[in-house]
């Protein structure tokens, strides 16, 4: 597939704060590369270099950039909450000319530790491996994060068995649920519940 067509199924879904485009038409010798950041300047670092692609007038040698993220809902103190989350803290994907001019401007711009490559040479991403990362970015369920395990005792925030204490049997993150182990008349009842009607104690 081209990647004029992987950019028509794929970059109108992912989420814009991912991906800066500086240019749409892109000549066929530009590639996708690694860049490499400081962990937790990512966001930081593609800002700057877009400063410099304006700045410069770079239009016509780096075209994007693509911070690999993917949807979360977090639950804490019984809220949820949407994040994008890194899927690879400390790396940038960079769409550009591989020649002096690009690359100094990118190596050089401040967070940037160098490029993933062989030696002293940047080695181009597959764009098979560009199409993957971004369907993976755009599916649609986004995923569960939780700071509860198996074995944690919890109280039950909601629900008819509000102020009850147990403790987690099991843990499913993808739907966001945990069985929950209630002492109801000296039984052990199991209880399915959202992460978001319990909290920890």
């Amino acid at each position: 597939m081209s990647e004029e067509k992987m950019d028509k199924q794929n970059l109108n879904q992912v989420n814009k704060t991912s991906l800066l485009v500086f240019n749409k038409e892109i000549p066929e010798d530009a590639h996708w590369y690694v860049v490499h950041t400081y962990s937790g300047h990512e966001k930081k670092v593609a800002t700057l270099i877009q400063d410099k692609v304006f700045g410069r007038a770079l239009q016509n040698q780096i075209f994007k950039i693509l911070l690999p993220t993917q949807q979360k809902i977090v639950v804490s103190e019984g809220k949820k909450r949407k994040i994008d989350e890194r899927l690879f803290p400390g790396y940038i994907i960079v769409n550009m000319l591989m020649n002096d001019d690009a690359w100094y401007v990118v190596r050089s711009t401040k967070g940037v530790t160098g490029f993933v490559g062989t030696g002293t040479k940047p080695t181009p991403l597959p764009e098979k491996e560009v199409e993957a990362l971004m369907k993976f970015m755009t599916m649609e369920a986004p995923k569960f994060e939780a700071k509860f395990r198996a074995g944690d005792s919890v109280k039950v925030s909601e629900g008819p068995f509000r102020d009850f204490l147990g403790k987690i049997d099991e843990v499913n993150e993808d739907q966001g649920k945990v069985r929950v182990l209630v002492s109801v008349f000296g039984r052990e009842t199991p209880l399915e519940l959202d992460f978001t009607q319990i909290s920890s104690i």
